[in-house]
């Protein structure tokens, strides 16, 4: 893999404790769970020095600040096109995971999103369309010849 990692942070805002287990996961792009069980395991397995090394990393790692999960709203079709549900689903991207374990949303749910970002940009195309087939926009572009 060429992919080229940031910088390890803890993210407290994400974590259960003190956000090192959402930072190391975030670090190696997996998921959370899967991070917080092979402490819990190593832990339970009698590898004592996991305990240490978290509360080291505690101290050590800085903070991340991670912006608050937007909510989508669900019905979007009667929206304008300046509206704060049409800027995010512009701007949101998708990242689809292949593994159970990589960081990202299950195929199922990015198919959802993906579906619900044409449906938006099918609205908005045919508001576009209802104005340029109307009387008005014939009328407008009359007026700006003059």
């Amino acid at each position: 893999m060429n992919k080229r990692r940031g910088e390890l942070f803890r993210i407290p805002s994400k974590g259960k404790i003190a956000g090192v287990c959402a930072g190391v996961a975030d670090y190696f792009g997996w998921e959370t769970w899967l991070v917080r069980i092979l402490v819990v395991s190593g832990v339970l397995l009698g590898m004592g020095w996991f305990i240490v090394i978290y509360i080291a990393a505690w101290f050590i790692l800085d903070k991340k600040a991670v912006l608050k999960d937007k909510s989508t709203a669900s019905h979007v079709q009667g929206q304008s096109t300046d509206s704060p549900v049409q800027e995010e689903l512009s701007s949101e991207s998708i990242k689809v995971k292949a593994r159970i374990w990589q960081a990202g949303e299950p195929p199922k749910q990015a198919f959802h999103d993906i579906s619900r970002k044409f449906k938006v940009m099918e609205q908005e195309l045919r508001k576009i369309e209802r104005y340029v087939t109307s009387p008005e926009f014939t009328v407008s572009r009359e007026i700006n010849k003059l």
